[in-house]
């Protein structure tokens, strides 16, 4: 009798069976969601600290090629020293130096081309371009 009061008991509310071990489920659900998320936010955050990082040697690299004493080749050369000090060599392989005209401004154009940094085995492929600018002197 005791048992069937208990049933009832259990029913009411809303209890199934023994439920021992499903902690564990759920902590290993929840928990591989979490790593997923944390892996993701971590890929993130490198992919745009390298962005940033490239944006600015170019950025610096084109002001340092329209000094008065400098070439287009100056600003190559430093742009590649910047990203080979702050980030790896391999992302400073393909710099591009020219110049273009915007509204009559003529511009030194710096442009980098570099492959997008993965976490393992996992995140986006591919490659980025960024691109820095200064005015060219009169």
């Amino acid at each position: 009798m005791k048992a069937l009061l208990r049933r009832i008991g259990d029913a009411r509310s809303g209890r199934r069976g023994n439920e021992s071990g499903s902690a564990v489920v759920d902590f290993a659900l929840v928990g591989a969601l979490l790593t997923v998320v944390f892996i993701a936010i971590i890929q993130l955050a490198l992919v745009l600290h390298v962005r940033n990082s490239l944006i600015d040697a170019a950025s610096s690299g084109a002001r340092y090629g329209t000094l008065a004493d400098r070439t287009p080749g100056d600003a190559a050369a430093r742009t590649s020293s910047l990203i080979s000090g702050s980030l790896n060599s391999g992302f400073a392989q393909d710099i591009t130096v020219g110049t273009t005209n915007v509204d009559g401004i003529e511009l030194l154009r710096v442009t980098v081309r570099a492959p997008l940094p993965v976490i393992g085995l996992i995140g986006p492929g591919g490659a980025m371009e960024v691109s820095g600018h200064a005015v060219l002197p009169q």
